[in-house]
């Protein structure tokens, strides 16, 4: 393993991201130039990670974790993403399930499961979104039929699936009753229920046939459900109540803003550097230039960080505001730090060229930016 984990505290205010140490930094790092090109997941890095103890961060204590709230996953995702954004979106879909299970899982699920992913056996993954279903995750034509003896069918296929064919545990958006007229919501619909599929299953059939322009060690890719078995156990919450689930994820106050903002801190220090090694720290004009980035920077953290705290009067839209402000933010600092390399980041194996799709791909994950804006909105009176 690279670096020493064993003198850092299992549990406690950061914790978590001491973990990162420097030489697990530079392995994450140097992974992210290699799996830019092969667009294929770094595995012996993820087997690293999912050693080092990571991964146990959003687990509670009592179930083996280091029972981090959102504040400190959001600080770990960002200093992941500021070295691997691949690695960080992986880690916070992640994260994502680890608090769904924690939050509506039955006894047992959270007995079995989350201590398997506290000590990185186990790395889940979300499988909500498919092509016909748009941003707000409705008109699923993925199914769930209950069989005779209990158990449930699922049959569909899933895309731009986070950890595809590396997750060990899928957590899956199936339509088990036809939504009621008039019920819909703008992020998910009646009648659609939560599964936990186990990446051993023989039904599940991951497809890293994706090939994006960002993220692109993230093994995201397709997931098909061919007659894929599972027991009334392993359904996640109440039945049909999926979108009650959805409603109540940004509420937790973890924000895929802190990816975007960990894109954006890196693509900063990139153009510091290159003022300071070409001597244009000297002009007053490359300096401000440099202060403006830096002061949006600053902006994305103050929300990202409100976020997580959860302190706002309403913490869920303070999470929609987040994503949406940090993912615009990253990519337009991304865009102003290449018109001050100017030249030097044009070629194509440029790191900033990295960081700008990274980006792009931030506003693109769900909720959209677009959705974000539109659930906002849903909140203002009518």
């Amino acid at each position: 393993m690279t670096g020493s984990v064993k003198d850092i505290p299992a549990t406690g205010p950061g914790a978590a991201v001491a973990r990162l140490t420097p030489a697990l930094r530079t392995t994450l790092r140097e992974s992210a130039a290699r799996t830019a090109t092969t667009g294929a997941p770094d595995k012996d890095l993820l087997t690293e990670v999912r050693a080092c103890g990571l991964l146990a961060a959003a687990v509670p204590v009592a179930y083996g974790g280091a029972g981090c709230d959102s504040a400190e996953v959001n600080r770990l995702v960002e200093q992941l993403a500021a070295v691997n954004p691949s690695i960080a979106i992986i880690a916070f879909q992640h994260f994502a399930v680890t608090a769904r299970i924690t939050e509506w899982g039955s006894e047992e699920q959270r007995a079995t499961i989350l201590p398997r992913l506290a000590d990185g056996t186990w790395l889940a993954a979300s499988a909500w979104s498919e092509p016909a279903a748009g941003a707000a995750k409705q008109n699923l034509a993925s199914t769930a039929e209950r069989l005779d003896d209990g158990r449930w069918v699922l049959n569909g296929a899933k895309s731009f699936t986070t950890g595809a064919s590396l997750a060990d545990v899928y957590l899956v958006l199936v339509q088990t009753a036809r939504p009621e007229t008039g019920t819909g919501g703008v992020y998910g619909a009646s009648g659609q229920t939560f599964f936990l599929v186990e990446g051993a299953n023989p039904g599940l059939v991951p497809d890293l046939g994706l090939d994006l322009a960002g993220m692109r060690g993230s093994a995201t890719g397709f997931v098909t459900l061919r007659d894929c078995l599972v027991g009334e156990g392993d359904r996640l919450g109440p039945e049909g109540r999926a979108a009650q689930i959805i409603a109540g994820v940004r509420e937790s106050g973890a924000t895929l803003g802190a990816v975007a903002l960990g894109v954006a801190q890196s693509a900063f220090d990139l153009a510091l550097e290159h003022a300071a090694r070409r001597g244009l720290l000297a002009r007053p004009t490359v300096r401000h230039r440099l202060v403006d980035l830096e002061t949006r920077i600053e902006s994305a953290r103050a929300i990202v960080e409100r976020a997580g705290a959860r302190t706002s009067p309403a913490p869920g839209l303070t999470t929609l505001h987040s994503k949406l402000h940090a993912s615009e933010a990253a990519e337009e600092i991304c865009l102003e730090v290449a018109r001050l390399l100017g030249s030097a980041g044009y070629a194509t194996g440029h790191a900033l060229n990295r960081m700008l799709a990274d980006a792009r791909a931030v506003a693109l994950m769900g909720p959209t930016n677009d959705l974000c804006r539109e659930l906002v909105a849903t909140t203002w009176p009518s």
